[in-house]
C-alpha cells in the first residue's frame, strides 16, 4: 500500500488462506444441508396434503353409509355422539356468526347428505335423525375447515408484512391436532373420515401461524420516549471512531423493569463481553431478542415468558456509559433493526386479532364469502 511516498506491504501466509478457505467451505457446506432439509421438509409436505386431498375426494358414498347404518345402528350412534361431543368444544372458539349462512366450504357434502337422508327415511326411518345429526356435523366441520383456512391466511399475510418466513414459523411452531379427532373414525374400517383429517391439518396450521404472531417482538422492553441511540452506524462513545451500533439503546434510571418483547423462552442468562449482564429470549423461528447491560436478572434459562414479563433491570454493565438497555432483534444469529418490528407489529397484530374476534362482523362476512 502506497501512502505519501511510503510504501507498506500486507503478508497473507498459508495457514491464513487455509483457514479462510475452511471456514467458508464450512458456511457453505452449513447452508446446503440447511437447504437439503428445508427442501425434503417442504416435499414430505406437500405429499402429505396431495395424499390427503385424493382420500377425501374418495369418502364413503351414501350406500356406503347406509349399510354401515344397517348393520350396527348401535355402532355408528357412538361415532356420531363422539363426534358431537368434539364439535361441541370446539364451537366455543367460533364468532357468534359463524353459523349464520351456509357461504362456500372447503368441500361440498350437502347433496351426498341428502341422498343418505332419503334412503333411510325409506327403509329404516328410525335412524332418519342420527343421519341429519351427520349431516350436520360434516356441514359444520367443512365450514370450520375454511375458517380455519381464512384465519391461517390472514396470519401469514401479517408475518410476511413483517418481515418474516411463514414457513420458518409453521416449521417451529406446528402441532399436530389429529389426535383428539381419531377418536371420531367412521369409515367402517376404523379410519378418520378425511374432512375431519383435513380439519385437524387446518387447525394445527391457524394455531401454528397465529402462536408465530404471538412470538413477534412486539411490546417495547422499556419506555418509547427513551431511546437515546437507534440502529446503525454512529460515533462509538469510547473509541471516537465509527462503528455499527446493531440495536437500540434506552436510557432510564438505574434499576427500571426490563419487559421481554414477545412470547418465547429464555435461552441465555449471564454475561458477554462488551454487553455485561445479558437475558436472551428464544422466540422460534430463528429470531431471538437480546436485552444487555443489567443491574440484574428476573429469568431463569427454559422459562417460558409473555410479551411484557418483567425480565430484569437497566443497569451499566459491560461496556457502557450510563444506565440504559440495549436491546437487540436477532434473525438467524444476525441483528436486525428492532425498530419496525415495535413501531408496526402491535398495529398489525391488532388488525389480525379484531378481524376474527368472537362477534366480529368481519369474521362473519370472511366466513360467509
Amino acid at each position: 500500500m502506497r501512502s505519501q511516498g511510503q510504501v507498506r506491504f500486507i503478508t497473507i501466509t498459508t495457514r491464513m488462506q487455509m483457514v479462510a478457505a475452511g471456514t467458508v467451505a464450512a458456511i457453505t457446506l452449513g447452508w446446503a444441508v440447511s437447504m437439503g432439509v428445508m427442501g425434503i421438509s417442504q416435499w414430505q409436505a406437500s405429499a402429505e396434503r396431495a395424499s390427503l386431498l385424493e382420500r377425501e375426494a374418495q369418502v364413503a358414498t351414501a350406500e356406503d353409509r347406509f349399510d354401515q347404518y344397517s348393520e350396527n345402528l348401535a355402532s355408528t350412534v357412538a361415532d356420531l355422539e363422539a363426534r358431537q361431543d368434539l364439535l361441541d368444544g370446539i364451537v366455543d372458539m367460533l364468532p357468534e356468526d359463524v353459523m349464520s349462512e351456509a357461504g362456500h366450504t372447503v368441500t361440498d357434502s350437502a347433496a351426498e347428505s341428502e341422498e343418505l337422508i332419503s334412503m333411510i327415511r325409506e327403509v329404516f326411518p328410525e335412524a332418519e335423525g342420527l343421519a341429519r345429526m351427520e349431516a350436520r356435523q360434516l356441514a359444520f366441520a367443512e365450514r370450520l375447515t375454511l375458517y380455519a383456512d381464512r384465519r391461517a391466511e390472514r396470519a401469514e399475510q401479517a408475518i410476511r408484512q413483517l418481515g418474516l418466513d411463514p414457513r420458518a414459523v409453521m416449521a417451529s411452531n406446528e402441532q399436530a391436532m389429529g389426535g383428539p379427532l381419531e377418536s371420531l373414525a367412521s369409515e367402517g374400517d376404523g379410519s378418520l373420515d378425511p374432512r375431519f383429517e383435513r380439519l385437524g391439518l387446518s387447525l394445527a396450521r391457524m394455531s401454528a401461524l397465529e402462536r408465530g404472531l404471538d412470538q413477534i417482538p412486539q411490546v417495547m422492553p422499556a419506555d418509547l420516549n427513551s431511546i437515546s441511540s437507534g440502529f446503525g452506524y454512529r460515533r462509538d462513545p469510547f473509541s471516537g471512531g465509527a462503528a455499527m451500533h446493531r440495536g437500540l439503546d434506552f436510557r432510564a434510571p438505574y434499576g427500571s423493569p426490563i419487559h421481554a418483547a414477545a412470547d418465547g423462552r429464555v435461552s441465555y442468562v449471564g454475561w458477554k463481553s462488551g454487553y455485561g449482564k445479558v437475558v436472551e429470549i428464544d422466540h422460534g423461528a430463528g429470531l431471538v431478542t437480546r436485552y444487555a447491560h443489567m443491574s440484574r436478572w428476573n429469568a431463569q434459562v427454559g422459562a417460558d415468558v409473555s410479551a411484557g414479563d418483567v425480565i430484569g433491570a437497566i443497569g451499566s454493565t459491560g461496556r457502557s456509559t450510563g444506565p440504559h438497555l440495549h436491546f437487540e432483534v436477532r434473525i438467524n444469529n444476525q441483528a436486525v433493526n428492532p425498530r419496525p418490528f415495535l413501531e408496526t407489529a402491535p398495529h398489525v397484530l391488532e388488525q389480525v386479532r379484531a378481524e376474527f374476534a368472537p362477534g366480529s362482523g368481519e369474521s362473519g362476512s370472511e366466513i360467509d364469502g
